[in-house]
């Protein structure tokens, strides 16, 4: 595992971690595939230093809309 490997898992479980207190009524899987879904599209757009706050934002601003909408499908 690289270096670049393990700080990117380590930036995903921390994002997870502050979500699911967020986010308590939505499945941890729900949280999961949203982060790993917005670290995927954020990769190579935005620089490797930012990745945690825009991760963290999308992130939730997904997981909030899907709330809010009620339409999420966990």
């Amino acid at each position: 595992m690289s270096i670049d490997t393990a700080r990117s898992e380590d930036v995903v479980s921390k994002v997870v971690r502050e979500l699911a207190g967020e986010f308590a009524t939505v499945p941890p899987s729900g949280i999961v595939g949203t982060v790993v879904a917005a670290k995927r599209d954020l990769d190579g757009q935005i620089v490797p230093e930012a990745m945690e706050e825009m991760l963290h934002r999308l992130a939730q601003f997904r997981l909030t809309r899907w709330d809010v909408a009620g339409r999420a499908k966990w």
